[in-house]
């Protein structure tokens, strides 16, 4: 892979353009012979230059305008995080279309409400599976005039099936000419809408969060103080294009600083892809980083009680020495002298797994316990933690190198504002609040007022400015004593505690105490029934690749083989512990006094997640009414 060369700086460009297809221009004209995309061909990762970018975004948009795509049009992509995803994204905004991004497994219904509320005039979709939905959701979608598949010859293979499939070959013709190019960005105003962003639906129907060019130029100009960037940098990159971070920060973030990324292979091949790849910078939602952390913690279990020893010692040295540097402080010599042993026999394999090379790396949209955050910086990678929201443009705060507080999400950056309302929540304004609602305008004078965008969050900022998230504002448990508690504190109090623990439902709203659900992880269930002889080695193979390749599926068959797992004594045992640890970490009205293991994980399928594997509370207090009453009837188990 690319072998970093001097740590040249690299060049920001956002404040030389006015919207997003001139910033990409630009940058394909400055770094023209550069690498933008690697992907993997064959056993090489082949690069693609920036001004081979360009050119085929340019195909692409000759290839929309003549099916008829107009400025303001909207264009939706389904598929996965790759090249093709970017060049007709790019292509789209080349001739002022509005993209919008669909995340892949959705339901036909999903896609159908997507295409019908944003009336998108093409869908490009990649993969069989993904095409059958999309065609049963576009059925009698006047305002649809053409369905893209990512390969000619599944175009081919489906056309009979609905006059409007059109090859790629149309989007791969000639160029879309010099002239025209000149006339459709002049045409492009910095205030015209450049994205739409469906939220996840955790309270309803996903609404479109319209965010201007003007947006996202100004995030990307604000951010290049935030952490420095080198010419030399390359990133891997894997999460859904259609989530806001990877799509502004992760992608337009690296046109403005003209930083090569690759693409991973799947979602399956990530931690391959991570040491043939060996990136310097690393973006990840607090999930990623969880399971790394909790298979370190697994396979440490099955370690002898010396090597245990080891790792603790190790762990406990990186620790207090990252501590020190963070607060910036000098690490003591003898310090120093412990942690270069203890790095050569732990930290510098923990580093490699990661591919070796990872400068820093961020994450946010979810919390994150700080014991696995230290964990990391004591291996001497460091896990920067931001904060933000799509109706922000993404992001607002964040820790950076030399200003960092863990268990905080970071300083709001300038030129955005934030402040604390009366009743707790985070409030923020500036340059990057969003337009608002498509055809919402309810929705958006009811989260925007007085010029402040109204987050739903609820936090503090202590005297040195760092924004410390507590939970969502509408997820608040009032117990039948008055007292107001933090689901996510009781939750993630918990869920830290075992690697077998995948999510965790508080619930004592007007109860009189607090109760939970705990859904077990899917693949730390599965090797801990393989390991007993619950499971064959055959089955559990079979799942194990079934849900690498889609990590947010939960099939018949992984439900079935995770129920006969958490049926065993042993393992209800290992959550009862975890349950018990978690509330030695609360306040007494906030612990847990009766709790349920459920016999598989939360899911889409289910109705209880969001593509973002984020909890829909209503969902889950539904469709487990019935155990929920059972607890506070006596049922369940007592912590």
């Amino acid at each position: 892979m690319l072998v970093p060369g001097p740590h040249v700086p690299a060049r920001h460009l956002a404040s030389r353009a006015h919207t997003l297809p001139e910033l990409f221009r630009l940058r394909c004209a400055t770094s023209a012979s550069a690498p933008a995309i690697y992907e993997r061909q064959g056993s090489t990762w082949a690069p693609m230059s920036w001004a081979g970018f360009f050119d085929e975004a340019r195909r692409v948009a000759r290839g929309f305008a003549a099916i008829g795509v107009k400025r303001g049009d909207r264009i939706a992509v389904l598929g996965p995080t790759k090249s093709p995803w970017a060049i007709y994204d790019m292509g789209a905004q080349l001739i002022g279309a509005v993209s919008l991004g669909i995340y892949p497994k959705q339901t036909a219904e999903q896609i159908r409400y997507l295409l019908q509320h944003s009336e998108a005039k093409v869908i490009l979709v990649d993969g069989q599976e993904e095409l059958e939905s999309v065609l049963a959701a576009a059925a009698g979608l006047r305002s649809l005039l053409a369905i893209v598949p990512w390969d000619a010859a599944l175009a081919k293979d489906n056309e009979p099936r609905d006059a409007r499939i059109f090859s790629p070959d149309t989007l791969r013709g000639e160029k879309l000419s010099d002239t025209d190019l000149e006339a459709s960005l002049g045409a492009i105003s910095p205030e015209d809408t450049a994205i739409l962003i469906y939220t996840s639906g955790t309270t309803g129907p996903p609404k479109g969060a319209m965010i201007s060019h003007r947006n996202i130029l100004s995030l990307l100009e604000g951010y290049k103080s935030v952490a420095e960037l080198y010419q030399s940098d390359l990133s891997l990159n894997f999460l859904p294009m259609a989530h806001a971070a990877e799509r502004v920060l992760g992608f337009y973030g690296r046109i403005d600083g003209g930083v090569a990324t690759a693409y991973a292979r799947s979602m399956a091949t990530v931690l391959d892809d991570l040491g043939e790849v060996r990136p310097t910078i690393f973006g990840a939602v607090p999930r990623i980083f969880e399971k790394a952390y909790a298979k370190i913690q697994s396979e440490l279990e099955k370690r002898p009680r010396a090597v245990q020893k080891l790792v603790a010692w190790s762990s406990a040295v990186g620790r207090e020495a990252a501590l020190h540097e963070i607060a910036g402080r000098a690490v003591p010599p003898g310090l120093r002298a412990r942690r270069l042993l203890a790095d050569r026999l732990v930290a510098k394999r923990v580093r490699e797994a990661f591919g070796g090379r990872v400068r820093f790396s961020v994450t946010g949209a979810a919390p994150i316990a700080v014991e696995i955050l230290e964990f990391f910086w004591g291996a001497k990678l460091p896990i920067y933690e931001l904060y933000g929201m799509t109706e922000a443009t993404v992001c607002t705060h964040v820790n950076r190198p030399g200003a960092t507080k863990l268990g905080t999400v970071g300083r709001v950056v300038p030129p955005m504002e934030a402040r604390i309302a009366e009743d707790g929540e985070v409030l923020l304004r500036g340059p990057w609040v969003f337009q608002g609602y498509y055809k919402d305008p309810e929705a958006t004078a009811s989260t925007v007022k007085d010029g402040w965008l109204h987050t739903g969050d609820i936090g503090t900022i202590d005297a040195d400015g760092y924004l410390r998230i507590t939970d969502r504002k509408k997820h608040l448990i009032i117990t039948a004593g008055g007292k107001n508690l933090a689901p996510a504190n009781i939750e993630n109090a918990i869920k830290n505690q075992d690697p077998l623990v995948s999510q965790v439902y508080a619930h004592g709203d007007r109860r009189a105490f607090v109760t939970a659900l705990i859904a077990p992880s899917p693949l730390e269930t599965l090797a801990w029934g393989k390991e007993r002889g619950l499971l064959a080695g055959p089955e559990v193979e079979t799942l194990t690749r079934e849900l690498l390749e889609n990590p947010a599926g939960r099939s018949a068959a992984l439900n079935a083989a995770m129920a006969r797992v958490v049926s065993h004594q042993d393992f209800a045992a290992r959550i009862r512990e975890a349950v018990r640890k978690g509330n030695q970490r609360l306040a007494q009205v906030e612990r847990v006094r009766r709790f349920t293991v459920l016999d598989r994980d939360f899911s889409q399928e289910a109705g209880e997640m969001t593509p973002t594997m984020k909890l829909k509370r209503k969902s889950v207090e539904q469709v487990h009414a019935s155990l929920i009453d059972a607890m506070y009837d006596g049922g369940g188990v007592e912590s």
